[in-house]
């Protein structure tokens, strides 16, 4: 993967942790994750290569419909305002970005570029989970992690395709699994707000 790919792939990131509409932000992380799969297409050398290619489209539209379904059902009464303004909330995950980058060795991607782009989702997904009151979001977060290391599994030299199609399967359970805890929260309290467990007592 060139340089400006990977970029591209940290700027959608980067452009996640500012919105505060939730269907913008699943459509910037479905492209996110379409932009990953269109990669794995381009790199395929045989049908393993071309299935695990696959399992990143299905990942990718999977997620997005489930999200969208979930959208849907879940409709809060008014907007869900994040803990961290957007630019502050950016500032942070270039910060944590920086300091990931300073304390991690390189882990053998094919390019430093990867690495970083790597290192910049994953700091981009926790910042956005951290930092999010609305459950939607926290979840996206966890998704934008995954796309961080869809994207390490792309550009690790020698992987097996059955590694690749494992974590796109291992990863997408974990999103949907949290996507069902915000439907719950939301059925619970009639937002999807994290504040809203404050209520809760022993």
């Amino acid at each position: 993967m060139n340089a400006g790919l990977v970029w591209v792939l940290v700027g959608l990131g980067f452009a996640v942790v500012t919105l505060q509409r939730r269907s913008l932000a699943v459509g910037l992380v479905t492209v996110q994750a379409l932009v990953l799969a269109a990669v794995a297409f381009a790199d395929a050398r045989g049908p393993h290569d071309l299935l695990a290619a696959v399992a990143l489209v299905v990942r990718g539209l999977g997620l997005a419909a489930f999200f969208l379904l979930v959208i849907a059902r879940t409709r809060d009464p008014r907007l869900v305002r994040a803990i961290v303004p957007p630019l502050r909330r950016v500032a942070l995950a270039i910060a944590l970005a920086l300091m990931l980058g300073w304390l991690i060795p390189s882990i053998g991607l094919v390019s430093r570029d990867a690495e970083r782009g790597v290192l910049t989702l994953v700091a981009c997904g926790l910042v956005l989970a951290a930092t999010s009151r609305a459950t939607v979001f926290q979840v996206l977060g966890v998704v934008l992690v995954e796309n961080g290391l869809a994207l390490a599994a792309l550009e690790l030299p020698g992987t097996s395709w059955l590694i690749e199609v494992g974590v796109a399967v291992d990863l997408t359970l974990v999103a949907v699994v949290a996507g069902v805890f915000h439907e719950r929260i939301f059925t619970e309290f009639g937002a999807g707000d994290t504040d809203a467990l404050r209520s809760l007592r022993d």
